[in-house]
């Protein structure tokens, strides 16, 4: 056996020149996948650890779990409450009759009497309206009665014009029109007066 053979080669291998063959052990195959796969199981494990400790110190805001969060509406809320409207009985109207029709004015003033209201003149209406009321009627009064007597009257005679003037005191007009057949029900009326007085919830934004 020659002095440059490696010991336990048993003189199979004979060294020629100057090159020596490397040692190496064969590689195990398993091994190396097995390794690689944990390290991709830990790198998951990591990333996953992350986003939790994302959560909890920012309140869970993240996309996908605002995704995945059931969405809650707020509960409604009631509007801003109608100011308060006068009673029937505080209401001075004067009825006027527009129309062709005689007698239309005392018979609407003894209903509207009926129905609580105080009754002012009952006459035929002056020129400037006589004849000239193509619908129902018109409501006339002060400014303070847009907001006061108009909508309490108005449940009485839905679509009626309202017109303010320039008078300073309390009481109303109602100029009855052409196209006046008759007030509404009390019980429709009253139903009016009440959907009046109650605030309506806000609207959904869900």
């Amino acid at each position: 056996m020659s002095m440059l053979t490696p010991p336990g080669m048993g003189g199979k291998y004979r060294i020629t020149g100057n090159t020596y063959p490397r040692m190496r052990r064969p590689r195990n195959r398993r091994k190396l996948v097995l390794s690689a796969g944990a390290a991709v199981v830990a790198l998951g494990l990591a990333g996953w650890g992350t986003l939790q400790l994302i959560d909890v110190f920012t309140g869970g805001d993240g996309t996908a779990n605002a995704a995945a969060r059931p969405k809650t509406c707020p509960s409604p809320t009631a509007s801003t409450p109608v100011k308060a409207l006068p009673k029937p009985a505080a209401i001075k109207v004067n009825i006027y009759n527009a129309t062709p029709r005689s007698g239309l004015a005392k018979a609407a003033a003894d209903e509207l009497k009926k129905r609580g209201f105080a009754i002012g003149k009952v006459d035929n209406a002056p020129a400037a309206y006589d004849k000239k009321v193509p619908g129902t009627g018109i409501l006339l009064g002060g400014p303070t009665a847009m907001n006061g007597s108009f909508p309490v009257l108005g449940t009485q005679l839905p679509g009626a014009a309202t017109k303010t003037d320039t008078r300073s005191t309390a009481d109303v007009d109602l100029i009855i029109g052409t196209k006046f057949k008759a007030f509404s029900t009390p019980a429709a009326a009253a139903t009016a007066l009440t959907a009046l007085t109650k605030p309506s919830p806000a609207p959904s934004t869900c």
